[in-house]
């Protein structure tokens, strides 16, 4: 398929993980595609499977947290692409602490990186996807949004990216530019690896206790969450808007 034929996206946190995985699903699918994350040196090797499989794709550094280095990568993209069609909000930390422990620097930090960056890099990008009237914003929830023990801060964040993911749908709506998110659930990432470590678990065991109480009896892929994302990012989709896909295995 080429369905980003001659389309430029920005996923941002994608050196690993989910991010790494959109931004080669993207790419694979036609996309020149900038591969965002806090130093260009961590993209480089994702960049690297990129153009070796014969697609186009850039290594961009940004602290997706600061306005001034959101701008200004947004700059360098355009520049070097010519354009932006696709904007992936993946850039994510987690800080898991119960309440009562938790220090008010982590609720910050998980705030600021998780949804504040999400601000920030749609009102950098639809600066340009106004003006050439199309735009695909796909962000990163989770189904911690619907509560998550140890989680305030990741929980309050990524419900917070749905109620921003339905506002800015009917903001941007007239000028053509669709906006979305996916909430995963327990995806085999860096991160579900942390949570394992934080729990005094194997990431193995961690992985089968959590898949014992899912559905479809294991846990998910990251290809499988950027096989979701790329269809929101794409023409398939054109009548999707404001809209949160759980991806989860069926779990409740």
């Amino acid at each position: 398929m080429d369905r980003f034929a001659g389309r430029a996206a920005i996923v941002t946190g994608a050196a690993q993980g989910i991010g790494a995985a959109t931004a080669r699903r993207l790419a694979a699918e036609g996309a020149s595609v900038a591969v965002v994350d806090l130093t260009a040196e961590r993209g480089q090797a994702v960049v690297d499977e990129i153009t070796e499989a014969g697609g186009t794709a850039a290594a961009f550094g940004c602290d997706v947290a600061d306005q001034a280095s959101v701008q200004g990568m947004t700059e360098r993209v355009v520049n070097r692409f010519g354009r932006l069609d696709v904007l992936v909000n993946n850039a994510g930390i987690t800080r898991d602490n119960l309440l009562f422990k938790m220090p008010l620097a982590d609720w910050d930090a998980v705030l600021r990186t998780n949804l504040t960056s999400i601000f920030l890099c749609c009102q950098a990008a639809q600066k340009y996807m106004v003006e050439a009237r199309y735009g695909r914003i796909v962000s990163l929830s989770s189904r911690s949004a619907l509560g998550n023990r140890g989680q305030v801060n990741y929980a309050a964040a990524k419900a917070g990216v749905q109620g921003l993911t339905t506002t800015l749908a009917i903001e941007l709506g007239p000028f053509n530019i669709t906006v979305n998110a996916v909430a995963p659930g327990y995806i085999a990432t860096a991160m579900t690896a942390a949570t394992a470590e934080r729990v005094g678990a194997s990431f193995e065991d961690h992985q089968r206790m959590v898949a014992t109480q899912t559905p479809l009896r294991r846990v998910g892929q990251p290809a499988e969450v950027a096989a979701a994302i790329a269809f929101l990012a794409s023409d398939d989709a054109s009548y999707v808007s404001g809209q949160t896909l759980y991806i989860n295995g069926g779990a409740r």
